[in-house]
């Protein structure tokens, strides 16, 4: 019940926002953009090694791209080339946190460490992959978001390691970023795999559908055909 009521009074706080926003005029596209500035930001403190204010200004800058949409749905300014801009300057915005992150890890500190810029560049080639292969697949099927390992669920967890980040610290639920890399970097190809593969067998299933059409609706013209065929005979039989 906590819980719930703690999702009712963000809800409201949000749609009172995209109501002051939808009063204003403002552009939905300027709002993206707004967005994607901020996480810029949000990646150069990643690369400076604030990670707890990188935390907060991600919120904030989700906070934009989950405000766009709305926007531009109450105030009627829905448009292709809208959807187009934000979807792809989503994969900007993701791309430039983890390369904060894989600049942080890769710089001449007591932090640097191979193994988590890996992880950042693995995870940030899942994130793309991900969102990439949804895209497609939808120019095939209908829809295609499956997977555990979506957007904002890689925020989420993003945020959970930057939060939790203060050198220094033996807590053992602290400093949890290299954890949140590796869920980051598995979940991701993990959940390209399973939209590859629910998009193979979405297809076939398309496929064998034609085919079961295709097969009936020649039998049909055949059956068609045949009544004419004798009617041509009996004519030749009479001239």
């Amino acid at each position: 019940m906590f819980g719930a009521s703690i999702g009712r009074g963000a809800g409201r706080i949000v749609n009172a926002m995209v109501e002051a926003l939808a009063r204003s005029s403002i552009n939905p596209n300027l709002l993206t953009v707004t967005g994607v500035a901020i996480n810029v930001l949000c990646g150069l403190l990643f690369g400076f090694g604030h990670f707890f204010w990188a935390g907060i200004i991600l919120i904030v800058a989700n906070l934009f791209d989950m405000l766009d949409g709305k926007v531009a749905r109450l105030t009627g300014r829905v448009t292709r080339f809208g959807a187009f801009l934000d979807s792809s300057l989503d994969r900007l915005s993701d791309m430039v946190v983890f390369v904060g992150l894989m600049v942080f890890y890769a710089r001449d500190t007591q932090y640097h460490s191979t193994l988590n810029v890996f992880l950042a560049g693995a995870a940030m080639m899942g994130s793309v992959l991900v969102s990439y292969t949804s895209a497609r697949a939808e120019s095939l099927i209908p829809k295609c978001d499956v997977g555990f390992l979506r957007r904002p669920e890689r925020v989420v967890l993003l945020i959970i390691g930057a939060l939790t980040t203060h050198p220094g610290s033996d807590h053992p639920l602290l400093n949890r970023m290299p954890a949140v890399l590796w869920v980051l970097a598995v979940g991701s190809f993990w959940t390209f795999a399973h939209r590859m593969y629910h998009t193979w067998r979405e297809v076939q299933r398309v496929e064998a559908a034609l085919a079961q059409e295709g097969g009936a609706r020649s039998e049909t013209d055949a059956t068609d055909q045949r009544p004419k065929s004798a009617s041509k005979v009996v004519q030749q039989a009479r001239v």
